[in-house]
């Protein structure tokens, strides 16, 4: 009985555990002053990306700096910031890596062109490993009948070290 005790108090301490975790998730309080406002901010927090968390964009980090950050748009927006003013704006503080798209330039070229650079390679070596093997080139087919050839059982019966055998009789001497 004290061995389940144990257990239900162990689960129940775990459970307040794991649900208080969400408590910790970041709650937008400050409203915008029009419902305008309110959608381009949402768009502009989906597309630009954390500093510190790498791989989140700004509306799901929990990071101070991305509570910094939205709470940086929020006011540029009430200033009648455009959208392209704003990114701009966070561009020049924090480089392209703040954009989940970047310009197309010369040091973000190998982005825009290796997914297609891959793709193409991955094609061109699916089509040449599909000729080779309708060709039969990519596999041996000498023999399909399973067969062995005179110079096959001769090597056969050297690497079994039965030299008086025939190897195509299945081990047995011949007589």
């Amino acid at each position: 009985m004290r061995q389940k005790t144990w257990l239900a108090r162990f689960a129940l301490a775990f459970c307040v555990l794991f649900l208080s975790c969400a408590a910790l998730a970041a709650v937008e309080t400050e409203k915008l002053s029009s419902p305008e406002l309110d959608a381009r901010y949402r768009v502009l927090i989906e597309e630009m990306r954390c500093p510190k968390c790498q791989n989140q964009n700004l509306a799901g980090s929990d990071a101070t700096i991305s509570t910094d950050l939205r709470r940086e748009i929020r006011h540029l927006l009430e200033e009648g910031f455009t959208d392209q003013e704003i990114i701009d704006y966070m561009v020049a503080r924090y480089g392209d890596f703040v954009l989940y798209r970047p310009p197309v330039q010369g040091n973000t070229l190998v982005l825009w062109l290796a997914p297609g650079v891959f793709a193409l390679v991955g094609l061109l070596a699916l089509i040449v490993v599909v000729v080779r093997s309708r060709s039969g080139t990519g596999a041996r087919q000498d023999d399909a009948s399973g067969e062995l050839s005179d110079d096959e059982r001769r090597r056969l019966k050297r690497l079994l070290g039965d030299e008086s055998g025939d190897a195509g009789n299945g081990g047995k001497k011949s007589k």
